[in-house]
């Protein structure tokens, strides 16, 4: 029996607004520490300027209407429901394509490239390079529940989202791609499902090459790029440990603080964009606020942070995985990811057809380069139709 699909439109109730505004107007602020900026992690000054924001300008009601301009719908895939954005093409022969987000993301960071890529004659563009456009929410985030079960991991998610496309949907051939936790989801696919999917497309790197004795050495860039990310590590992965770790603990502050919500949120955002230091020369307050927004009354910090700990707790960290993807992979290198590794590093993990730099660009590449993604993807796929 095939499963069901329903449409789908997200209905906020006046009673949970209502307990946003109040928790936000009782705001209780750290203690400010002088000259310490960002380094610290979100500046007090700032947080009370967005909550402020939050509670008195920012409309909701509105972000509502445009997240509902989305197609959205629900399904069941197996014992597991899965909340998704369904575009279809404009064009002579749309060829579908899965699109992950990661934490601290959502299905809303395709909302710049939708429509260029379902409808590209309208954006000037060739009709033939139209695509279904296939955008689920991750298990645990947003509108899609946790199972409520350990193991959910990027292998598994990856598991349920081909049997989405190709069980739910009715597409046996699809193409995917991913940043960020979907980069993990998308490479484990182009591991695990080669026979459904056609290629894969990646804005980070996620799996890791095998190197032994018969490995050519590490060029000067590919020591460079271990380098920082061990760097990056030091100093910068404190939140992956602890939602690695203690996902409950850290739910708990968050699902009752929409403040430590949104510091939590901000502050990933501007350090891993292309915004020299101003997150809102990037994303306003609105954009950021939409985000956090749809985490609070999802309650969905803890069951979010949950990848982090299954991932991290799997007997082969199916985020790092070594081996070798032998799908075609297309990669597209942002200036500001949190890794930037070089095209010989991508080359031994993965059978790379395209690799492009980009002069401009962070780790929401959907949000911050929409343009030059949908161009990359197109690119990318135009030969894999077929």
């Amino acid at each position: 029996m095939a499963a069901q699909v329903r449409p789908f439109r997200i209905s906020t109730t006046s009673q949970q607004l209502d307990d946003l505004h109040d928790r936000l107007a009782r705001t209780r602020l750290t203690p400010a520490l002088s000259g310490s900026d960002w380094t610290h992690g979100t500046p007090p000054d700032y947080l009370n300027e967005l909550v402020t924001y939050w509670r008195t300008e920012f409309d909701w009601s509105a972000a509502e209407r445009r997240l509902n301009e989305l197609p959205q719908f629900t399904t069941e895939v197996g014992d597991d429901t899965l909340h998704f954005v369904h575009a279809k093409g404009v064009g002579p022969a749309p060829f579908p394509l899965l699109f992950s987000h990661g934490w601290p993301g959502s299905f809303w960071e395709v909302h710049k490239i939708i429509g260029p890529l379902t409808d590209p004659a309208a954006h000037g563009g060739d009709p033939a390079d139209a695509f279904d456009l296939i955008a689920p929410s991750l298990p645990g985030y947003g509108f899609s529940p946790h199972p409520g079960r350990p193991g959910i991991t990027p292998r598994v998610i990856a598991g349920l989202f081909d049997r989405l496309m190709v069980e739910v949907l009715g597409y046996p051939r699809y193409g995917a791609q991913g940043g960020d936790w979907g980069a993990a989801i998308t490479t484990a696919l182009g591991r695990d499902h080669g026979e459904t999917v056609a290629g894969i497309h990646l804005n980070l790197i996620a799996g890791t090459p095998v190197l032994d004795e018969n490995s050519a050495p590490l060029t000067e860039a590919e020591q460079e790029f271990q380098r920082q990310r061990t760097d990056w590590r030091a100093e910068q992965s404190g939140y992956s440990h602890l939602q690695g770790t203690r996902p409950a603990t850290l739910g708990a502050a968050l699902a009752d603080s929409p403040a430590g919500q949104a510091a939590w949120i901000v502050e990933k955002f501007r350090a891993w964009s292309d915004c020299d230091g101003d997150v809102e020369s990037v994303f306003s307050k609105d954009d950021l606020l939409t985000n956090i927004t749809l985490y609070w009354l999802t309650n969905t910090a803890a069951t979010s942070a949950r990848l982090y700990y299954e991932t991290q707790h799997e007997a082969v960290n199916s985020f790092s995985q070594p081996g070798y993807v032998s799908t075609p992979t297309g990669f597209a290198s942002f200036p500001r990811e949190i890794a930037r590794p070089p095209e010989e590093w991508v080359r031994r993990g993965y059978n790379l057809v395209r690799f492009r730099e980009f002069e401009r660009g962070g780790h929401f590449a959907a949000l911050e380069q929409p343009e030059a993604l949908v161009h990359e993807i197109r690119e990318f796929f135009r030969p894999l139709r077929g």
